[in-house]
């Protein structure tokens, strides 16, 4: 409560709606940019245009919007993929194709913020507190089976893997998957 005022709980519907906005737009980024039309990303969460709007008044609030829920829904499949992987080398290369997911989404969001605007810096320290712990525990529970070398830093593999990522610009015949694939499989002990 601030100033007399009571926060309402968002009602389920309007919280459910919201999620599966955040999901097409993440899914439609990715195979068309952020730059998609909004009516495609309505027409994907099963949603009317004025719904997206009514949530994210401008492409940039989306985006942002995207960017936040993407990181979480990273930070949060770290721990449930180390519970319920065979073994935690493969929880952690479940977990950097998620994160490859989500890289590809981010490389949209440099076309609405830069390096230098504080809602960049605002999100890129949100990036980093919140994922780098998470693969962090991921390696050193790899490391302690044995299954990769020791010594590996969290920030410099997440480092690495964005650096594939980013190298296609536009070659098709760039296959960043593959390279972060080669990647992971030189973790090995």
């Amino acid at each position: 409560m601030e100033d007399g005022v009571v926060d309402k709980p968002r009602r389920a519907d309007a919280q459910r709606n919201k999620e599966a906005l955040l999901d097409a737009a993440a899914a439609i980024f990715v195979t068309s940019g952020v730059e998609a039309p909004v009516r495609d990303i309505a027409a994907r969460a099963g949603v009317g245009t004025a719904t997206i709007y009514r949530h994210f008044p401008t492409r940039a609030d989306l985006i942002i919007a995207v960017y936040r829920h993407q990181v979480e829904a990273c930070a949060e499949a770290g721990p449930a993929l180390l519970a319920s992987g065979a073994t935690p080398y493969t929880a952690l290369g479940r977990w950097i194709d998620l994160f490859v997911d989500f890289l590809v989404t981010k490389h949209g969001l440099a076309a609405v913020l830069q390096p230098g605007n504080p809602g960049f810096d605002t999100l890129h320290a949100y990036f980093i507190d919140r994922l780098v712990p998470v693969c962090a525990r991921l390696l050193d529970a790899a490391t302690e089976s044995g299954e990769i070398r020791p010594g590996l830093q969290a920030y410099e593999l997440m480092r690495g893997i964005g650096n594939l990522c980013i190298g296609a610009n536009g070659d098709p015949h760039y296959d960043a998957r593959r390279l972060v694939g080669l990647l992971v499989a030189g973790l090995r002990a």
